[in-house]
């Protein structure tokens, strides 16, 4: 009891000395510059009162969700192909290892041209930066299976597809949850690039857009929203891999 007291005063201390900080850094050079706590706040409740701020988290958080969540389901078996069939991974690793180093802010051009300036070039956006580190991580924890558990499934007679889905995919599970969970926030900074460029919503837009009017509160605004935004995810990812995942040994991070 004591511990946690301690640390509840240590974190409130934290969360004060950082807003002296700030608060300094804004009397140093001018609001303009750096917007003081209280005038991100208003600049905050004059984009809520306006409806511009929901909408735009809206927007963002629909585009993250949709694909990420398309290439955390294509890289999935993908990464369980690859692991599992030594002819496949021959071919598909070097591959894999020489796309995946082109950020997906590189493609923006391309993706416009392919998919439009509609969502379909920002969800694809996504889609290419979650998917190579979950394929990653998911072939990286097929090839981590001990031997020995594939060696005992065989000797009771176990098929190759009940040992993929009652040994390796409980074995990988850790490995595919730290990948999408690594994906998560790869795809806000995919988001946040293609609608600085190309969009005119999001909170990507509103960060870049606000730089025309020189509000740099709204620009502090918007990072706030996305370290929120990225924040509560994580957390409801974690808490699911602690809660549905705990007993294939995944720890969805943070004490309980």
């Amino acid at each position: 009891m004591k511990w946690l007291e301690t640390k509840g005063v240590s974190l409130v201390l934290l969360w004060l000395g950082s807003l002296l900080v700030w608060q300094l850094g804004a009397w140093a050079y001018g609001p303009d510059v750096i917007p003081g706590p209280w005038a991100t706040l208003k600049g905050g409740r004059e984009l809520l009162l306006d409806g511009t701020l929901g909408q735009y988290i809206g927007i963002s958080f629909f585009r993250v969700l949709a694909g990420w969540s398309l290439g955390s389901l294509l890289a999935i078996p993908a990464g369980l192909i690859i692991g599992k069939v030594r002819v496949i991974r021959l071919f598909a690793e070097p591959l894999l290892n020489f796309i995946r180093f082109i950020p997906p802010i590189a493609f923006i051009t391309l993706f416009l041209v392919w998919f439009g300036i509609g969502e379909q070039s920002k969800i694809a956006l996504i889609l290419y930066a979650t998917f190579f580190i979950v394929v990653l991580n998911t072939f990286t924890g097929v090839l981590a299976v001990e031997e020995d558990k594939l060696r005992s499934a065989r000797s009771m007679g176990a098929s190759e597809w009940q040992i993929l889905l009652h040994v390796i995919v409980p074995a990988t599970a850790p490995y595919i949850f730290t990948g999408v969970r690594l994906a998560m926030g790869t795809s806000y900074m995919a988001i946040i690039g293609a609608e600085m460029i190309a969009s005119n919503e999001g909170v990507g837009y509103l960060i870049w857009n606000s730089r025309l009017f020189f509000r740099t509160d709204w620009i502090f605004v918007g990072l706030f929203c996305l370290g929120f935004m990225g924040f509560t995810t994580d957390r409801l990812l974690g808490l699911f891999g602690r809660k549905v995942l705990y007993r294939y040994g995944v720890i969805g991070g943070g004490r309980k």
